[in-house]
């Protein structure tokens, strides 16, 4: 029953954040840092679908991460990234349920966290990741032995810097407001026992 837990728990929570990234961070222009904010830079100047990117991201970021994390977490990883695509890729069908939140960047901001937050924080504490930032960020930081949450920072930054040649910078705070609050979230949610 408890691998079955995990597997709902990560079920669950990759389709919280694909609805979330769907629903409020295509649309509002807020955008996330790390590998979910590059799959929005793809979209928004490929026209890849995050279905499609975030996959092939995944994918690199958990093959760099192999010898560090191990394969436990690479296999609950991979539920959660392959179950957050094909959330991402239903979510697409249907229509956006806010349109209005494009002109309310700070409330998107706030919304998006929760989604993203809650839907990473389950899959964290079922023990794996629905995005590759988590075995780069280990990786990295074991290679160079930086603090880990160093190696999110950076990754986060670098990826609202490039966000900058679509988004205004109103939008680019806006966005290190959602990375701020959904950080805190997923520590939250992966601490809490239930």
């Amino acid at each position: 029953m408890k691998v079955i837990g995990k597997i709902l728990e990560s079920i669950i929570g990759a389709a919280i954040l694909a609805f979330g990234l769907y629903q409020v961070h295509s649309l509002s222009g807020v955008t996330e840092g790390g590998a979910l904010g590059l799959t929005l830079l793809l979209q928004h100047w490929a026209h890849i679908s995050p279905a499609w990117s975030s996959l092939v991201i995944n994918v690199l970021c958990y093959g760099l991460g192999l010898q560090t994390l191990g394969r436990q977490f690479l296999l609950w990883s991979a539920v959660s990234g392959g179950s957050f695509s094909l959330f991402y890729a239903i979510f697409e069908q249907h229509p956006q349920y806010w349109p209005e939140l494009a002109r309310m960047p700070l409330i998107a901001a706030v919304i998006g966290a929760l989604f993203v937050g809650v839907g990473v924080g389950l899959c964290v504490r079922a023990g794996g990741a629905p995005t590759g930032d988590d075995a780069l960020a280990m990786s990295l930081s074991k290679r160079f032995g930086w603090p880990i949450e160093r190696v999110y920072l950076i990754s986060d930054v670098t990826v609202l810097l490039l966000s900058l040649t679509y988004l205004p910078l109103e939008k680019i705070a806006c966005s290190l407001l959602t990375v701020i609050l959904s950080g805190r979230l997923i520590g939250l949610i992966q601490r809490f026992d239930p």
